[in-house]
């Protein structure tokens, strides 16, 4: 069982969106099911709808889960598992303030030193508990030996336990950690494997030894994931444009070319094109590079095209909202456009009333006229210049320039030889406008 479980908190990040979809693929590689979590627990930093978008965004990139479960609705799991804990001696209360644990701090910053938590309160005896009256949290006791795991990834990472610390499982207000929260949620759901960023490496020990201290036998795989850079070659921040999912969908980036390439992006596959659906035939994650992954928006804009010119079309009219008569058009203009809206735009400027510049208005004028006055219009362009040519005596920028303008509404573009046989049926009514 996989899952993915990103926090209501801002924009899905394409880091988060490249965790989803590799969960997902493997659960199809072995049929053991997908789960969708929301982590919610941290109310401070929750945006309200968030959980929906995050739900809308995974529809359209094709991800089904076979779960969905909300993390707030599993709080009197997370108090009983933590009520067991201090039970069986496997964690404590710590009544330290947030003032005392500061003044900790800055003295080992001052001496130079890393700071861990001393065990203060990990010597309080049971009367000394029962009777303190301060708020207090519950803390982990730490572990006596390495924490070792073998990434899929990776490979074999292991943590002293210093390095782990006795780390706190529930707040003053009773609501669990992330780490406690995550790692009873994955125990209680059956999740066996974990596809996440690198940044959660030094979580996952602690996951483990609470699952561990709790009694779970039952293992969970990890593969954690290399972070994305940006064009600069520094870590992608969530405020770059470019880093958030919705940004790039709202841009005119297709869900499928954006999955073609977060799959793509540090890894070794057999072709440079392709849908989600067919990398579930081949996806191998331990062939995901160790290495940081370089994000080229210039490589995801090739792969929009190739994506709008594989794209039948019940699909283009899904995304353009034209008609199916456009289907041809659209990828004809994938030649100099790369974005939906771009594609768009093109495509409205030649249906739509011209403005036409004063040193190509007379010009114009002579060639709508003849053009209305073909009862037929030739199927080979260079017939179709030629009755033109002949009419109006019009010759080289004279008659190709008014002619682009007239058809197009643009100075520039694509040969004009290659654009008539798409607009040919339509040229009279395009002239016209």
């Amino acid at each position: 069982m996989y899952r993915f479980a990103p926090s209501p908190t801002g924009d899905m990040h394409i880091g988060n969106l490249r965790a989803a979809i590799f969960n997902y693929i493997c659960s199809l590689q072995d049929k053991s099911g997908f789960i969708l979590r929301i982590e919610d627990t941290d109310t401070a930093r929750n945006i309200s709808g968030k959980g929906e978008e995050i739900k809308e965004i995974l529809k359209q990139f094709g991800i089904k889960w076979d779960k969905l479960y909300i993390q707030s609705e599993n709080l009197k799991f997370h108090r009983e598992l933590a009520s067991k804990l201090l039970n069986d001696k496997k964690a404590f209360c710590c009544f330290c303030s947030e003032e005392e644990l500061a003044a900790k701090k800055a003295a080992a910053k001052k001496a130079g030193v890393a700071y861990r938590y001393d065990g203060t309160c990990e010597k309080l005896s049971d009367l000394e508990v029962l009777n303190c009256e301060k708020p207090f949290v519950i803390r982990m006791k730490k572990p006596n030996r390495i924490l070792k795991f073998n990434d899929l990834i990776k490979g074999e990472i292991g943590f002293e336990p210093e390095n782990i610390d006795s780390f706190v499982i529930m707040r003053v207000d009773k609501t669990p950690t992330y780490n406690f929260a995550c790692a009873v949620d994955d125990m209680l759901e059956g999740v066996t494997c974990v596809i996440r960023g690198e940044d959660h490496v030094s979580n996952t020990p602690k996951q483990n030894w609470i699952r561990e201290c709790l009694g779970y036998t039952e293992e969970i795989s990890y593969a954690h994931l290399p972070i994305i850079l940006n064009e600069e070659g520094k870590k992608m921040s969530k405020r770059e444009n470019s880093s958030s999912v919705k940004w790039l969908l709202q841009s005119g980036y297709l869900p499928e070319a954006i999955a073609n390439y977060l799959i793509l992006l540090g890894n070794k596959t057999p072709c440079e094109v392709f849908t989600l659906d067919e990398a579930v035939e081949w996806f191998d994650i331990s062939k995901i590079s160790k290495n940081p992954a370089k994000f080229d928006i210039s490589k995801l804009a090739f792969l929009n095209r190739e994506h709008i010119k594989r794209a039948d079309s019940a699909r283009l009219v899904e995304i353009f909202g034209l008609d199916e008569s456009f289907s041809e058009l659209i990828k004809f203009y994938t030649q100099e456009a790369s974005l939906v809206g771009e594609i768009k735009e093109k495509i409205k400027s030649i249906f739509s009333k011209k403005e036409i510049p004063a040193e190509f208005a007379e010009n114009v004028k002579i060639l709508k006229d003849e053009i209305l006055k073909i009862k037929e219009l030739p199927e080979n362009f260079e017939n179709f210049k030629e009755i033109l040519t002949k009419d109006t005596n019009l010759k080289g920028k004279n008659f190709f320039m008014p002619l682009r303008v007239l058809l197009t509404g643009a100075n520039h573009g694509p040969e004009l030889k290659e654009l008539y046989p798409l607009l040919r049926s339509q040229i009279k009514r395009i002239v016209n406008l």
